[in-house]
């Protein structure tokens, strides 16, 4: 009659399948992460200097936006409406409801004029230049549209936001920005 230690032998894994199974459940781990929980992004413009630097890499998680909308001042990535499959970062100006205006190089929303330290005071105009994707360029002022957004970078001289390709759908949002993790010097929470 064989022991028990050696029937426990018999029904072992062998290493290596050990590593097979270990290496699946890591690389399924890591995937249902970047699914769903947070995924890392590198800033390939300079369309929100000075609050994020061309190249730096940040973390966009995604579970907030789960059970709630994307809010005013929130930085976000989501869906370019202009190339499908290329993921843009910007900041929430306005939401669904609200009216963006655009005068003497300021923005208002629903009246009043927004206080925004982050553009450094370069100056908000329209765009007169607009995407293939509208029939003509946004006039003002502009009403965002139920289950849309307004979105700006925050270096306005220098971004194609909502004032070239319109209000942005909440379907389209993937993260919210929540931290710049790299280069080390930019590090910090978004």
């Amino acid at each position: 009659m064989a022991s028990t230690e050696q029937k426990e032998q018999g029904k072992r894994i062998p290493g290596w399948l050990e590593w097979v199974i270990t290496i699946a459940i890591g690389v399924g781990l890591a995937l249902f992460v970047r699914a769903f929980v947070a995924e890392v992004y590198i800033v390939p413009s300079g369309s929100m200097l000075d609050t994020i630097q061309e190249g730096d890499r940040l973390v966009g998680e995604k579970v907030t936006y789960r059970t709630s909308s994307p809010k005013r001042g929130d930085i976000v990535t989501f869906d370019d409406p202009d190339k499908p499959g290329t993921t843009l970062i910007k900041r929430v100006i306005a939401v669904a409801g609200d009216t963006v205006n655009l005068k003497d190089g300021y923005v208002y929303v629903n009246g009043k004029k927004l206080s925004e330290s982050y553009t450094e005071g370069k100056p908000s105009y329209p765009l007169e230049q607009y995407s293939s994707t509208l029939s003509e360029a946004i006039s003002y002022p502009y009403k965002v549209p139920e289950g849309h957004i307004w979105v700006m970078g925050d270096n306005r001289t220098n971004s194609l936001d909502s004032r070239y390709f319109g209000a942005v759908s909440t379907d389209s949002v993937s993260s919210r920005a929540v931290f710049i993790f790299w280069p080390f010097k930019d590090a910090r929470g978004l």
